[in-house]
């Protein structure tokens, strides 16, 4: 069985966010989702679990990062191209999102991405590995 990833992120208004990622194509599986928390499937190995931010509370014992004013993480994936990185950016801008940084060719890797409502960053990438160099 291949490793899974359950990144665990703390939001403000679930349905709130529900609707955000719903606009940017995610789905959700109903079995680990209530009013507390939704699993937002990302791939068959990759999940975001969105945790109401008194629920997210119960699992640590640190204060929760407000991702508006810190960076706490920055989530990267990978894309097909260069358009689905566009594309994803522009339906998170018009879902409410909105985009700190522009856009970045280096060449073999084009990236950008997008701030979520919870002030989460989101940094989508394509790779064209046949223009990678040697050595970075």
């Amino acid at each position: 069985m291949a490793t899974q990833i359950y990144v665990n992120l703390p939001v403000k208004d679930l349905d709130r966010s529900v609707a955000f990622f719903t606009h940017l194509g995610y789905k959700f599986n109903p079995q680990f989702t209530n009013s507390n928390a939704t699993c937002m499937i990302v791939s068959d190995d990759i999940y975001v679990m969105l945790l109401v931010e008194s629920f997210f509370k119960t699992f640590t014992p640190k204060p929760i990062a407000d991702a508006t004013r810190t960076t706490e993480v920055l989530l990267c994936l990978s894309c097909g191209s260069r358009a689905e990185v566009d594309a994803q950016v522009a339906k998170a801008v018009a879902a409410g999102g909105s985009t700190p940084n522009k856009a970045q060719d280096h060449g073999f890797m084009y990236q950008h991405g997008f701030q979520d409502l919870d002030g989460h960053l989101w940094e989508l990438a394509y790779m064209d590995m046949s223009a990678v160099p040697a050595q970075l």
